[in-house]
């Protein structure tokens, strides 16, 4: 039994009564983040206070680390800082998930800032507003399906139905195939989604499409102008062209904020109006998300071993006049995805150093062109060989890879 840890994300359809019940444990879980955030700041304060005052480590005020300190003080303090809580019908499972999500914050922070964290470092935890979305969380599965068709949410008056059948998760669950540990509720543009993460034995799907031993291998160059440069191992490469979504919407996303802009704050027709920018932003992440996963999908079912390029896309974006152009082909979720779709179905990604020059290496005699730009995009190599600059960096990293496994 091979179980795996999964994401499975459905759409809501609630009533308003039941909308506006989510949207307040969402105002509840974002009131005990900060809560939690302002009694950390606190006591660092405190502790910084009494280091200048020359009190001993030993001695100093202790810091709330761990979700069980967070909680400890909420429901110490709740009575006072809150009084409406105890009589508003809302579940007591949001504040516990609230104060596991700040100290999992604090310990990336501090994992990072110690250099224990892979990955480009992460920030003190900030505070969270109403403008950073809605959402909130549930621990292990008390939140739940409740027939093909509807979920049970704890403080959320009825079942809610969804938009499509949970026939896949429903049959998983009662046979023991897939164990809910967590669940997660979040609006967007309006409408609202429940993700339950859970444990799960994928054993039937990966064994269904697992690939060929004798499936062929590629190597993929990753670009702006072609989002994917994919050479064979017979001989053949395909170019794919993203949708490039951001760049598509631009237009009407500018028309869209002047338009919010215009409004009066606080205004029923700046309501409206935010919501028409909202609604272009999740129109762009989704065609994104779309065109990524069938993309990964597909490759990760045909193809036993693919190479790929380590990119530094953080540092590519510090490039201001390509850094949209960047964010907007997501090459560094197209790598995730590649990376555990690969593991479900049996095959595998390479990924070359970071300083391999698949672009200046000629792929019929091996030399280097030092003096390759970026602006060239045909190049002659010394022996005569001709290049498209996408299409040889594809084959070269289908080379290395051969060459190193």
């Amino acid at each position: 039994m091979s179980r795996v840890k999964q994401g499975f994300r459905i759409e809501l359809a609630p009533t308003p009564e039941q909308a506006a019940a989510m949207g307040r444990h969402a105002g509840l879980s974002r009131f005990v983040e900060n809560f939690a955030l302002d009694q950390i700041r606190a006591a660092f304060a405190a502790r910084a206070a009494e280091e200048h005052a020359g009190i001993p480590a030993s001695q100093r005020t202790k810091a709330p680390w761990t979700a069980i300190d967070l909680e400890k003080r909420w429901r110490a303090e709740h009575p006072v800082v809150a009084p409406w809580f105890a009589d508003s019908g809302l579940s007591s499972r949001i504040p516990k998930a609230a104060c596991r999500l700040r100290a999992a914050g604090l310990k990336n922070w501090w994992e990072s800032k110690t250099g224990k964290r892979q990955g480009r470092k992460v920030g003190f935890p900030k505070v969270r507003k109403r403008k950073h979305g809605s959402r909130f969380r549930y621990d292990a599965d008390r939140a739940k399906p409740a027939g093909d068709g509807t979920v049970a949410l704890p403080g959320i008056p009825g079942k809610v139905r969804t938009r499509e059948p949970l026939t896949w998760l429903t049959e998983r669950l009662a046979d023991g195939r897939a164990r809910i540990i967590g669940s997660t509720v979040r609006e967007q543009a309006g409408r609202w989604w429940v993700t339950f993460q859970l444990d799960v034995d994928r054993s039937d799907i990966n064994t269904a499409r697992t690939v060929d031993p004798d499936a062929p291998t590629c190597g993929i160059d990753l670009g702006l102008k072609t989002f994917a440069v994919i050479a064979g191992d017979t001989g053949d490469v395909e170019e794919v062209h993203a949708p490039r979504a951001l760049n598509a919407g631009l237009r009407r996303l500018r028309r869209a904020n002047k338009a919010l802009h215009r409004k009066q704050r606080g205004s029923a027709n700046r309501a409206k109006a935010r919501q028409a920018v909202a609604e272009i932003h999740l129109k762009v992440a989704n065609q994104r998300a779309d065109f990524l996963h069938k993309l990964t999908t597909r490759l990760a079912r045909s193809k036993r071993a693919i190479a790929v390029e380590s990119l530094n896309v953080a540092g590519m974006k510090r490039n201001r006049r390509l850094a949209r152009s960047i964010s907007d082909a997501g090459f560094a979720e197209f790598i995730r995805q590649l990376e555990y779709k690969t593991g479900w179905y049996g095959s595998k990604v390479w990924a070359a150093d970071r300083w391999y020059p698949s672009s200046k290496t000629c792929s019929a005699c091996s030399a280097v062109n030092s003096g390759l730009t970026l602006s060239d995009r045909m190049w002659v190599c010394q022996c005569g060989a001709e290049h498209d600059r996408d299409h040889n960096a594809a084959r070269n990293l289908l080379a290395a890879m051969h060459a190193a496994t």
